[in-house]
Order: C-alpha cells, then structure tokens, then sequence
C-alpha cells in the first residue's frame, strides 16, 4: 500500500508540473512548416510514398498483438485498446502522408493519442495496480481526445503536447520506482524506440541526406513500430505474461 501511494503521488505531482509549465507558455499553433518532409517521391502512383507505405508494421503489428492479446491475456480492455489505436495509426498516419495538411493530421494524431493514453493505462495496471489501470482507461482516453478538440477549436497544441509527452515522463518514475526485472526491460526498450523515433523525425532531412534512400520521417515509423513488436513479443505476448505480484493488489 505504502508503494502505492507513493507511486500514485508523484504520478500526481508531475501531472500538475507539467500540466502547469504548458498552461504558462503561449499557446502553440499549428506550424505549417511540420507539412513540408523531406521524402516526397512519387512511386507507383502513390504519393509520398515511402512515408506512406512505411506505415505498413504498425498495421501488422497491431492486428497481431490484438489476436495474441485475445488468446493469452485476461482483462485485456486496455492492450485490445492499444493495439487497434496501433492499427489505426497506420491507416491515419498513411492517409495524412498522401495529402499532408492540418485536415488530415487530425487522421493521424486520433489513433496515437489513444495508443498513449492505453499504454499508460497498462503501465498503471502492471506496475500499480490493476482495477486502477482499468478504471483510469476511458478517462484518460477522453482526455486524448479532448487535446485533439481543444486543438481544432483553439488552433493551440498545448493540450496534445502534455498528451503525448507525460506518459514518456511517467514510464521511467515508474519503472525505476519498481526497479530493472524482466517485466520493465520491455518498457524501457519502448522508451528508447519512442526517443529514437523522434530523433529521426526531428533530423528528418538530415537522415534523408545521408542515408539517400529512406528519410528520417520513414525511419520514425518503422523505428517506433519495431519498439512496439518488441514490447508486445517479450512482455505481452508469452504464456507466462502477468501482473507484476511485487506492486499490484486487486
């Protein structure tokens, strides 16, 4: 109990750290300049089409860790959550990359910040506690999606920026809170891949520049994909796959 509790303060606290530290900067409009990648080739009449057809292992992946999660896990609400926002995310994210504009990159941002807010649902339910990691899931789902409707409204990010970046803020309190074992190794490997994955959004052109025949935009998919295989092969995806005994108490 005591763990807990202590845990569940410092997810609390820096909630309110970083829910405050974005209320106090201006608001974040869309930059029309985020449309402008680096890869723009044309093949098979498809357009843009590497960061398009790079979206492929996130359909893949999704549909089987839905299938596995089905057969091997019990109350699996928030893993059949994020594996079909995983899914979607291909569907969306290759949908934006066709015609990149504001309109279309609501397509892509739905799926991810329901994929954020269910991992962080399973975080909480493996390292915390399990009902609270089942009753947290339609809230912070909700909230997802309402950092997606504030940015429509208010043309302001603020909101979706503290969706998408506190889980990744909360994955190490917790995981170092419960210590390195076998369960959280597959977290942090998720972690790395998430981090990786925006270095090579960010050095997009760069990556583009060396590499001549994939773009740093394409490489985030796929980077971010493999990540995702990874967690759901060692962690969700055996027979043995389980609630960790040494924090959760229904």
């Amino acid at each position: 109990m005591k763990h807990k509790t202590i845990v569940f303060a410092l997810l609390g606290i820096t909630a309110i750290a970083g829910a405050s530290f974005i209320l106090c900067m201006p608001p974040i409009p869309q930059s029309p300049v985020y449309h402008q990648f680096s890869d723009t080739h044309h093949y098979c009449g498809i357009a843009n089409f590497w960061n398009v057809i790079s979206n492929l292992p996130f359909l893949i992946v999704g549909w089987f860790g839905i299938y596995k999660t089905r057969m091997k896990l019990k109350n699996s609400l928030p893993h059949q959550v994020f594996f079909a926002s995983i899914a979607c995310v291909a569907i969306g994210s290759a949908y934006y990359h066709l015609n990149p504009n504001n309109q279309t990159l609501v397509w892509d941002r739905l799926p991810m910040t329901l994929a954020f807010m269910s991992l962080l649902s399973i975080l909480i339910g493996q390292f915390i506690q399990a009902k609270a990691g089942r009753l947290l899931l339609i809230p912070l789902l909700l909230l997802g999606i309402f950092s997606l409707v504030y940015w429509l409204l208010f043309k302001d990010l603020r909101c979706y920026v503290f969706v998408q970046f506190y889980p990744m803020l909360v994955f190490p309190i917790v995981l170092l809170f419960v210590g390195w074992s076998k369960s959280t190794r597959p977290y942090w490997v998720l972690l790395l891949a998430y981090l990786l994955a925006k270095l090579c959004e960010h050095f997009d052109s760069a990556i583009h520049h060396h590499l001549l025949f994939i773009s740093g935009h394409s490489l985030k998919h796929l980077v971010a994909a493999a990540g995702i295989y990874y967690w759901q092969k060692h962690l969700l995806l055996t027979e043995n796959s389980s609630f960790d005994k040494s924090m959760v108490n229904e």
